[in-house]
């Protein structure tokens, strides 16, 4: 197993510990701290992993395959603790609707023998929506910083629909004729 692969294992590792600062209270106020520092933590490893992958010439259908998993599990785990503080519910669901016909398709991929790697519109989604949860997670009270928040949860729903029909009509083929052109 490469590195990039290991620091995509060590995010999904790293899910568990964000949801129970988020949810428990093991430290008081600092729960949210510890919280946004381990998805901090885990957002970077995304950005470093695609990095490393690609300049070293590491990419592998298990990276190509899990690393989106790992986004999807990581910000819905997220999302889903966000439910009722500043993120509406219906926001959620639609987000995590999207990730699963995502799934579906990536499945439906393959089982066909097509790997589907994300499109710049996913992770111009992932970005937008990692930095949206992080938004949330601090909460400050100032008004700019919550006008910052709305702008960015609008933002990640948009580029979550975005991407949704960006990779539907590029990879709709797949369901189709199994991938074949």
């Amino acid at each position: 197993m490469n590195l990039p692969n290991k620091l995509t294992l060590f995010r999904v590792f790293l899910i568990p510990f964000f949801v129970l600062f988020m949810l428990a209270d093991i430290t008081g106020d600092m729960d949210k701290y510890i919280a946004v520092g381990i998805f901090i933590v885990a957002s970077l490893t995304d950005t470093l992993d695609g990095y490393i992958a690609r300049k070293y010439n590491m990419v592998t259908n298990f990276g190509k395959f899990m690393d989106p998993l790992a986004d999807k599990l990581l910000v819905c785990s997220a999302m889903i603790c966000l439910i009722g503080e500043k993120l509406p519910a219906w926001i959620v669901i639609i987000v995590i609707s999207r990730e699963f016909i995502i799934s579906g398709f990536r499945l439906v991929a393959s089982d066909n023998g097509v790997v589907i790697a994300a499109s710049w519109w996913g992770k111009y989604k992932t970005v937008s929506q990692m930095i949206m949860i992080i938004l949330l997670i601090f909460d400050l009270k100032y008004h700019w910083f919550q006008i910052l928040e709305y702008v960015f949860i609008y933002l990640a729903l948009a580029l979550t629909v975005i991407s949704l029909v960006d990779y539907l009509v590029k990879n709709y083929q797949v369901l189709n004729d199994g991938g074949n052109k």
